[in-house]
């Protein structure tokens, strides 16, 4: 991903740190439900983007056909989630064509020199492994994680999973979040306690490198040469870092796990906000746009815990629900359907693939969420 050296201008002025109450700031009540907007979005998302040659193009209408290898990752994402919940077999027919087609407009393979990248595109061929049992799925996943932990290293840093291959030195949330949660998901499926390891490995080394342990902040990256540490909190990277936290409480049920998951969902819904209307802030587009979709996936894979301490429950349910009712109500005109980089504003002119895609994560999630 080229996105991590532009991050800086996020820190000052534009998101704000107050705390959020427990109740709804934005009352607004929506007459679909959420599976009818889910709907919308998501075939949306297909409609838009999808272009035949097997890949999602980058903007809307066709105005940018480039392609962009993790973006499109998630793009299926939201498609696979579509499928589960309808079992529609118009949503699985994109699987293939999808698989193959992003194999050839990456140059007949599925490597990349962001190991985040790959890191992305190897969940995403696990869930359409799980959901198929199709062994091709599987085998680009194993191609992918025999060249993922490459980027392990001790030179830099103490350890960690750098970013990019051609700068070992630099550990970054986003290359390490997205593998700790690759590695649990291989160790569930595989019971392979290499997988188990991997897992613990990484997350121990975030937990003690990028995580400030009193508040639930997940920063960005370390330098290896220097040991400065980037401490912009970006929301995608607290999702990983809470994915990966829920990840090893089912596996080992460690309370410990689930004491990290409530102050990382904690600090994001209460410092990582827009508090005029109580949602997720405008992180911006291209990249950013899709990090708040991403923090929502695994957000609503940690509100499925029956473990919750209640206290705050209440809170962070009430605070996905905000999300949605601010989204659909304020930030897209219902005659279009495209969303943008604020879920708070209508956008203006084309809309990029990781908005929509930032957004049909959101309905998919809350009608997962409303499902529990």
């Amino acid at each position: 991903m080229r996105k991590l050296l532009i991050f800086a201008i996020l820190i000052t002025g534009f998101y704000s740190c107050d705390k959020i109450e427990d109740e709804y700031m934005y009352d607004d009540s929506i007459s679909e439900s959420w599976e009818s907007i889910a709907d919308k979005t998501s075939d949306k998302l297909i409609e838009e983007f999808w272009n035949s040659s097997g890949y999602f193009n980058y903007g809307s209408n066709e105005s940018d056909l480039g392609f962009q290898y993790w973006p499109n990752a998630h793009a299926m994402d939201a498609v696979i989630d579509a499928y589960i919940r309808t079992n529609d077999a118009k949503y699985s027919a994109y699987f293939t064509p999808w698989f193959e087609g992003i194999k050839v407009k990456n140059g007949g393979n599925y490597y990349n020199e962001f190991y985040d990248d790959m890191e992305w595109n190897a969940l995403t061929f696990l869930r359409m492994y799980e959901i198929t049992k199709e062994e091709k799925y599987m085998t680009a996943v194993n191609v992918l994680w025999e060249d993922i932990i490459k980027a392990w290293n001790e030179e830099f840093a103490g350890g960690g999973l750098a970013w990019k291959k051609d700068q070992l030195y630099s550990k970054n949330a986003c290359s390490n979040g997205p593998a700790s949660i690759l590695a649990a998901r291989l160790y569930q499926l595989t019971k392979d306690q290499k997988y188990l390891d991997w897992t613990l490995k990484i997350y121990n080394w975030q937990k003690n490198t990028l995580y400030d342990q009193a508040t639930g902040a997940v920063f960005d990256n370390i330098d290896g040469r220097t040991d400065v540490l980037n401490r912009v909190a970006l929301t995608y990277n607290q999702g990983t870092f809470l994915g990966t936290a829920v990840e090893l409480y089912r596996i080992t049920g460690d309370v410990i796990y689930l004491n990290d998951a409530q102050k990382i969902a904690n600090y994001t819904i209460t410092k990582c906000i827009d508090a005029s209307n109580n949602v997720l802030r405008d992180e911006g587009n291209g990249d950013g746009a899709l990090f708040k979709g991403i923090f929502i996936r695994y957000f609503v894979d940690y509100l499925s815990l029956e473990e919750i301490n209640p206290l705050y429950k209440n809170k962070f349910e009430n605070f996905l629900i905000n999300n949605g009712k601010v989204a659909w109500t304020r930030g897209n005109d219902n005659n279009v359907l495209l969303f943008g980089s604020s879920w708070g504003t209508v956008p203006v002119g084309n809309t990029q693939l990781t908005s929509q895609t930032s957004a049909a994560m959101l309905f998919e999630g809350l009608v997962r969420f409303s499902n529990f």
